[in-house]
Parts: structure tokens; sequence; C-alpha cells
């Protein structure tokens, strides 16, 4: 089975290329290069002993989806394309709404066009907005804070429509929480350009005398150190959830949202301590005002993805924090050297 990875070359999908690529698929990365390094997918391919073909190209580009569906001829597509930096599309709404909305009808377009009819998509905990009451189930009503929270909601509504209208198509529809984390290796992992907007990356930038110490935006939150709490998974967890939903996809129709979390909320201290503790490191760090829109507490039921995907995540946090220095120690400067 072919799977087509949109936008596969950044730091989800090339994790998920790796664990494909295990399992036996073959693969197609799709890639505009503009947030990802054709360097990931040459480091998979050498952990692999197999090769994921780089199609350069943007998914909003009717043509060239075309082009490469025409040559590729994939069975399924996992949709991982789109701009990601919820504080940047608070800036620049008509740029996330435009690339992301597009890019999804462009796929559903060009798939049924080639006969094609499995997508997974890369939905995102964002679309729960400003929910209180924990955990969050797939039921939980969504609604957005930013521009990019609102186009997987709407992303996610125009895969729901489409499946509705089209009784041939199978839609998974991914709501990852935060992944965190590199493959054991350290030879792939987590390359953000500039400042990170991620907690983990921004750790491993001060552990690296990159920068000087980590902002740890409240410590007056109602939670058990004051710090706010998310529900942090190791990315090679998420990855195999990839693998779990295509298998899944091979014998349903509709469109089903799934979320991929570990049911834990960590804090931000959590995080902090467990990185100290897994890497023999002190991370310097200062407490600064809350950011606006910041809820206290986020995570997930993952009752469901057990039930219908068979899968779990096995990976505790010490090993997420083990695995993202490695991968920073060995890559000081990502995929650059």
């Amino acid at each position: 089975m072919k799977v087509l990875l949109a936008g596969g070359a950044g730091y989800i999908g090339s994790h998920t290329a790796l664990c494909l690529l295990e399992k036996g698929y073959d693969v197609v990365v799709m890639d505009n290069l503009s947030n990802a390094s054709p360097e990931a997918l040459r480091r998979v391919e050498k952990l692999t002993g197999k090769k994921a073909p780089l199609e350069v190209g943007d998914c909003c580009d009717v043509n060239r989806t075309r082009e490469v569906f025409a040559a590729h001829k994939p069975d399924a597509v996992i949709h991982f394309a789109g701009l990601k930096a919820v504080g940047e599309s608070v800036e620049k709404p008509l740029y996330y709404y435009q690339n992301n909305l597009i890019a999804t009808m462009t796929l559903c377009q060009v798939m049924k066009e080639y006969d094609c009819h499995i997508l997974v998509f890369s939905s995102s905990a964002t679309v729960y907005g400003l929910a209180t009451e924990m955990p969050l189930v797939e039921t939980t009503s969504t609604g957005g804070t930013n521009p990019y929270a609102w186009t997987k909601i709407m992303s996610e509504q125009i895969m729901m429509d489409v499946a509705k209208a089209d009784d041939s198509r199978s839609f998974v529809l991914l709501r990852y929480f935060n992944p965190i984390g590199a493959h054991e290796s350290g030879y792939i992992g987590e390359d953000p350009t500039g400042i990170p907007n991620n907690l983990m990356p921004y750790i491993c930038q001060v552990a690296s005398g990159k920068l000087d110490y980590l902002r740890v935006f409240g410590d007056d939150y109602p939670t058990r150190d004051g710090t706010g709490e998310r529900d942090y998974l190791h990315v090679m967890d998420l990855a195999e959830g990839h693998v779990a939903a295509i298998e899944y996809a091979k014998d349903h129709k509709g469109a089903e949202a799934i979320n991929l979390g570990t049911g834990t909320a960590y804090s931000v201290l959590d995080i902090v301590k467990n990185f100290e503790k897994a890497n023999n490191l002190t991370i310097p760090y200062q407490i600064t005002p809350r950011r606006p829109g910041d809820i206290s507490v986020c995570y997930a039921d993952p009752a469901k993805a057990r039930e219908v995907l068979g899968w779990e995540a096995k990976r505790d946090l010490y090993t997420m924090c083990r695995d993202a220095w490695n991968w920073q120690k060995q890559n000081p400067r990502g995929y650059e050297g």
C-alpha cells in the first residue's frame, strides 16, 4: 500500500514516514519545504534502508498536486500540510485560512479524481477551545480561540461533509495533544526555525546555551504547582497512531474524530524537572505573566483511540525528555548540522 504524506518532511511527518516504512508501506512525501528540510527524509532513509521519494510542491496548487498523484498513484493520504503557529495566525489570519483550507479542499478534490479514498488528517486539541471540563472527549463541543484552531475546525467540517456526501470516503481526524521528543537514535527530531513556540524545543535551546533561560508563563493557575498542565506525548507514539489510523481506515467508511494523547496532564515544571533528571542538567527559568487565552489544564481522554484504533501511548515523560535532548545535543543546529 502506498501512502502520500502531504507536508511529510516536517517534525511529525518524518517520524510517521519512518514508522510506515518500518511497517512495510511505500511512502511518498509532498512538501513545499516552508518549515521542513529534505535532510529529514535522507535520514529516515538511512535509519530504515528504504527511500521515501520527495516531491517538492504545495498542496494548495491543484495542478502540482495532480502531477504528484498521477506519478505515484497513492492508495491513502496523511494530511500534515498546514501552517501551525498560533501567534502568527492571529497576526496573519487570511494567510492561515487561505493556506490551510485550500490545501484540505485541494487534497479532497484530487483524491476523488484519482480514486483515492483514505485520508488521515493532522488535527489538533486546539479545536476544543476554552473547554474546562476534563478530560476532553471527542464529543466535547469545539470552538476556536485563534485562526489556526479555526482552520482545524473548518478542515474537519469540510472532511465530515465530504464523507457524508460520498460513502466511498474513509477519513480519520486525529486530534493531537502536545507531541514532544524525538526518535531514540537522535537522528531525526524537531527543528523549529527561530525562537521556538513550543515548550520542549525551548527547553532544549536553554540547555544548549542558545537561550539564557526558560520563560514560564504564569505560576498562579489552580494546578498542583501553579503552572499550566498539558497532555504531552512522545512523537514516536503519535507516529504509530497514524499507522494505526491507516490500518483502521482500510476497513471503515465515513469520518471519525479521535484524540491522540496520554490522558495525563503534566505541568511546565514537571517537564523541567523530568528534563533535568533525565539529562543531568539544570534549566534556569523565570516566572512571567500568563499569556492571554491560555487555559490552566488540558488533557485527553484517549479511550476511543484504544477502542477504535487499538492504540495507546507507551513512552513515559522521562523518555520524552531524554530523547528530545539526545536529538538536540547531536544536532545543535538542527538539520544544518
